[in-house]
């Protein structure tokens, strides 16, 4: 982090549901002088993923779907996509959950940083009214490519079926049965605001606070988690139980075999070789130890996930700033921390 330039972060490291470490270092707030401490709500950005991923193996267990279930039939507006290769009809949940449906990466074309373009789209129609400006990319099943938009209409699909928005239906069926009291989607309730960090962007140097908080709109269920180290541990403690409260360990076990290949040079950066993607998790595979988890970056923040599934043991953190160029502190740096925390987690 002093290398780095990074304000500041905090990690915690979880053994079959017990926190054994905590480490804080630096500030949540450079302006106020506030440090980062157990309170401290981070943004976990693409780690929201995981959890939209629970929620639809929920309704799957509950009989509400199938993951052979066709999105078109949630989401009729998609049949305004292009296709060369296959279909849009032929993308079920699974390709979403896995990546491999063939939708594009970047939910937003808008990032020049004028004053009048919003953080993320905020409304449905607006993604519609974009859609037949798209096309898949490939035949739908074919192969995996990381796609923020097929997440949020998993999203859609969970609202359509339980009858909750989004975020309530996560709070009530993720966030409460786990004591998860202080996370929450979106926007910073008031009572929470103070314990909100703030994030940074480094550019050439300089670091500039990009806020405490911003409206993840219609992208919730890609990217709209935040929460505290303490919440982020009951979660991973969920994910590594053997008799987990919230979804069966059976399907957890499920959504964390391969699914499809991730080729090297792929998105996120992957480089050893045999990487895969479950249903929303990573897999990675070291040595006679696999490795499943998930990142996030969004705004100024960097998170990660990352579970040692044969011990029980997790690492779970975050960064609050982020360096705009594409230098050692967001390439090779990240991915240096990835391998320490896999081998801490041996």
């Amino acid at each position: 982090m002093h290398d780095d330039s990074v304000v500041g972060g905090a990690y915690v490291v979880v053994d079959h549901g017990r926190i054994t470490e905590w480490h804080g270092v630096g500030l949540a707030d450079r302006e106020r002088h506030e440090p980062i401490d157990s309170n401290t709500i981070f943004h976990w950005a693409s780690i929201t993923k995981t959890f939209t991923a629970v929620a639809m193996m929920q309704l799957r267990d509950h009989h509400r779907l199938s993951l052979d279930d066709h999105i078109v039939d949630y989401c009729p507006e998609l049949l305004a996509v292009h296709a060369d290769s296959g279909s849009v009809r032929d993308v079920t949940l699974k390709q979403l959950l896995s990546h491999s449906a063939g939708f594009q990466n970047p939910t937003w074309p808008y990032k020049q940083g004028l004053p009048w373009e919003p953080f993320e789209p905020t409304r449905w129609e607006q993604l519609v009214a974009m859609m037949p400006y798209q096309q898949l990319g490939f035949r739908p099943g074919a192969r995996y490519s990381y796609s923020n938009p097929g997440f949020i209409y998993l999203g859609r699909v969970i609202e359509s079926l339980s009858g909750d928005p989004y975020a309530l239906y996560i709070v009530k069926n993720i966030f409460m049965p786990l004591g998860m009291t202080h996370s929450y989607m979106n926007v910073t309730p008031y009572y929470l605001e103070g314990h909100r960090s703030n994030n940074y962007t480094i550019t050439s140097g300089v670091v500039t606070a990009n806020g405490r908080d911003f409206d993840t709109g219609i992208t919730t269920a890609n990217s709209g988690l935040n929460a505290p180290l303490g919440d982020m541990a009951r979660y991973v403690g969920f994910l590594t139980s053997s008799a987990p409260t919230v979804l069966a360990r059976a399907t957890l076990d499920e959504m964390w075999r391969p699914v499809v290949r991730i080729e090297p040079g792929s998105w996120p950066e992957t480089p050893a070789a045999g990487s895969s993607m479950g249903l929303s998790f990573f897999i990675f595979p070291r040595g006679n130890v696999t490795f499943v988890g998930h990142t996030g970056e969004q705004a100024g923040y960097r998170s990660f996930l990352f579970i040692n599934p044969a011990n029980g043991k997790a690492i779970v953190g975050s960064l609050n700033t982020t360096h705009a160029e594409n230098s050692g502190a967001t390439a090779a740096g990240y991915d240096a921390l990835r391998e320490k925390a896999f081998d801490y987690l041996r």
